[in-house]
This record gives structure tokens, sequence and C-alpha cells, in this order.
């Protein structure tokens, strides 16, 4: 697996040499950061196909683009979004990768000898039996000669799967970012989680983790030691939440979805928008609110956790869990709105207390001071050397998205950078660490990367 503990340390000796307070380093010319007494990152190579710079030493593979026909004989949907990678054995990894269709798009012409089966086993059909478009796509690659082995789809019939959370027990969570509601148009009410298994060959059952709420879903964390999922939410008043299961490892089986309080400061406001609230540099204790009704037919859930004093966040989006901690963007995040990242911990459990009961403490991780350091953090993932990987996704009609690095303390480089007016998204490396896969929004094209990984910024 890839080894996230270095990055737990790193933290730690900082928070411990006093250094925590800078988290952002000064900028050259060209927006990348002086990593302090690191060496600045080696300069990026240009592409000469116009597709991803990258730092000398690294390069870049397609693996699968728009409109490939698959095994299963559709063709490659388009706006790959949310992606996660599962090791199937020592040469081979599955990749789950979500397709954020909305409504507006219909699903792809399917084989005519499945369409029957296929329209049978889509969450949600139009009034003409054509499923939604929405879902998720699956790829066997083969590490050892570089190759996509299998592609199939593996869930179909939903809206917007925009990012979600891979589990200890080698599923992926999808998540729709949508709170469509059934009407003449479409069936089924949306706005929910569900689980694809990362080794399926072929579309599997859709059933909505209904426990786990129903809003703008955007991406999904496991801890292992708990089995608790954590999520996060697509508003700009959105609020971070997690899933207490009934059985852990058995998500269909229920639970209890709750949302995250500051101890003693009920209604906090993270954002940092009209005034500063959060402080880098502090550590705030967390308690968990019980929410009700979390089907919210009203689309009133966050508002009525907020009510309760649950604290604001400025459009929660990618999630990665650490071996002990995780770390989430809150994409418009800052008094400059230009993105934060969050620090969550949770308390390790005594023998007496139950995982409901089960407390943390939150950090501002990073606020972003400037546009070219860093802008509208989405999804993200641990590096082998230990530092954070964040795609951007500027909102702009000309956008100049990066993957920007992120060290133990706080201090922001370029890695990548998109030529295509597009974002790069679903950050993943395979479990040895070797390789990072990542799509490039739209068209869909699925990267492999491949470099030195653990000198990144030597």
């Amino acid at each position: 697996m890839v080894n996230r503990r270095q990055f737990n340390q790193g933290l730690i000796a900082v928070a411990l040499s006093g250094l925590a307070t800078h988290l952002i380093g000064a900028e050259t010319s060209g927006g990348q950061s002086i990593l302090g007494s690191n060496k600045l990152l080696k300069k990026l190579i240009p592409d000469a196909k116009g597709v991803l710079d990258l730092p000398e030493g690294f390069e870049y593979k397609i693996i699968s683009q728009l409109g490939e026909t698959m095994n299963d004989g559709f063709t490659v949907p388009d706006r790959a979004d949310g992606m996660g990678c599962f090791a199937i054995d020592d040469k081979r990894v599955a990749l789950v990768r979500n397709h954020e269709l909305p409504l507006s798009k219909t699903a792809q012409d399917m084989p005519a000898n499945l369409a029957t089966e296929v329209s049978s086993k889509a969450y949600d059909t139009y009034p003409s039996g054509q499923p939604l478009a929405g879902g998720t796509s699956n790829i066997v690659y083969n590490l050892q000669i570089k190759q996509v082995e299998y592609q199939c789809m593996s869930l179909l019939g939903t809206i917007r799967n925009c990012s979600g959370g891979v589990t200890p027990w080698g599923s992926w969570l999808t998540c729709e970012e949508s709170v469509e509601n059934a009407s003449d148009n479409i069936k089924q009410d949306h706005g929910y989680v569900f689980e694809v298994p990362s080794q399926t060959k072929g579309l599997v059952e859709p059933i909505p983790l209904k426990a786990m709420g129903r809003f703008n879903h955007e991406a999904a964390c496991v801890d292992p030691a708990t089995g608790i999922v954590y999520l996060t939410e697509d508003r700009q008043d959105s609020l971070f939440y997690r899933f207490v299961p009934n059985k852990p490892g058995e998500l269909k089986a229920g639970g209890k979805l709750q949302a995250l309080m500051i101890s003693q400061q009920p209604q906090f406001d993270t954002r940092n928008f009209d005034q500063v609230q959060m402080q880098k540099n502090q550590t705030y204790s967390c308690e968990w609110l019980d929410l009700d009704k979390v089907d919210s037919p009203e689309d009133d859930l966050r508002q009525r956790g907020f009510k309760q004093g649950a604290a604001l966040f400025a459009r929660g989006e990618g999630i990665h869990f650490d071996n002990q901690d995780m770390y989430f963007c809150c994409t418009s995040g800052g008094q400059n709105k230009l993105g934060q990242i969050m620090r969550y911990i949770p308390t390790p459990l005594t023998e007496q207390q139950k995982s409901t009961d089960q407390t943390g403490t939150l950090q501002l991780f990073v606020e972003s001071q400037s546009k070219a350091t860093f802008n509208y953090g989405d999804n993200l993932t641990v590096a082998p050397n230990g530092h954070l990987l964040v795609c951007e996704d500027q909102y702009s009609k000309v956008v100049n998205n990066h993957m920007k690095g992120v060290t133990p303390e706080g201090e922001i480089y370029d890695f990548a950078k998109v030529h295509w007016q597009t974002e790069p998204a679903g950050a993943c490396f395979s479990p040895d660490g070797s390789v990072l896969f990542v799509n490039l929004y739209s068209p869909t094209t699925t990267l492999a990367i491949t470099g030195p990984w653990h000198s990144l910024n030597g």
C-alpha cells in the first residue's frame, strides 16, 4: 500500500518544531513555491503532445479514452471524475471510475442483445426505458505489461457520479451529486451513495444506501479501525458528515448519520468568508450530532443540521484517509474563496466507548491566498513520499488547472499542468505506490503516471 504514515510523521515533526504556521511558500513568477530548505521542484517539462506537463523523470501513458469500445460492448462514457484503485494480485489492479453525467445526458446506445438486461439493471430510466447516463466503469490494468486487460460498465442509471471513496473490503462508494426527485421524467429519487465491487465484470445491482443520507454527495472515505464512513457535501453551506454503520463493513445494514460540530461553538463557520473564525495552527475539539429524516425529501438536511449546531464548510469535495487522520478539500473556502484543506483526526476509542461516541479534532491545514499557489482544490491523495497531491478544478471559461503537491509543512508546488480546458480528477495510487492514475475529466482520458515518487521534490 501507499506509505501514508510518512505524512503523519512529517506533520507531527512540523507541529513540534513550530513550523506549521508557514502554510504557503514564497512564489516564483511561474506560481511554484520554494519549499523552505528543500529544493525547488524540478521544472515542469513541456509536453510535446500538449496534454500534461510533468517534472523530469516522470511520464504518463493514456490507458483509456472517451469512445473506446469496452469488453461489454459499451463505449467509454464522458466526464470521468472520482476514481479508486484496488489490488487484484501482484501484477494487476482494478480501477473504478465515476462518470459525472447529468440528467440532461442520455446513456449511450447499448448493444441490441443487451438492451433488456441493461435496462433492468439500471437504477433509473426515462419513460422510454433508456437508462440515465450516470454511473461507473471498471478497468483491469496490468502493472507489469502496462496494458488494460478489461473494461466494462459497472453501474448505470444514476446522476452526476462525482466522487466517492474506496473501502477496506475492496469496493468503491460512488456518490451522486444530485438531489433530483422522481417525476414524470424519471422514476427514482436521487442523491445517494451506491457500492460497486472493484472486481465486477459487469453491471451490479444498484442499491441506494439510503441510511447514508440524501444530499449533494461528493466524496467518502472509511476509517478501517471503526468502519465509520466520512462524507463531504458540495454546497457553499455544506456540512461534514459521518455514517456510523450498525455492522462495520456491511453498509446495507444501516446505521446512524451524524454531522460535525465544533465543541462549545455551535454553528461555527470554517469558511472564513465575512470574518475569520477558523484560525490556522489552532486545534478545534469536535463532537458529532445525530441527524434525523436523513432521506431529506425537501433537500434541507444541511439547514436542519446547522440549526442543531453543526459547522459550515465551503463546498466539501475530495477526502482521503490516512493511517490516523484524514484530509479534505473545501473548494471555495477561505477569505479569498480560493480553497482550503482541512485535517480531521479521530480521537482513539476507549474500551468503554461506542463508535457513535467517538470525537475528534479539526485543523485548518491550508488556506490559499493566491490563484497561482492553489486554486479550487478538489480530489486529493497521498503520494509515496508523504506529500498530498491535489487536483485543481477552476470555474472559469479559460482554466489553468494543475495537480498541486503539498508538503507536510503545508507548502505548495506545481506537480503537473493540464493543457486541455478541463480538470484533473480521481487521483489515486496503485497499492505498491508505483503508478498514479488520474482522469482528465472531458473528454474522458485516464492516465497512468510513473516516476521517482519517493524523491518527488528532490
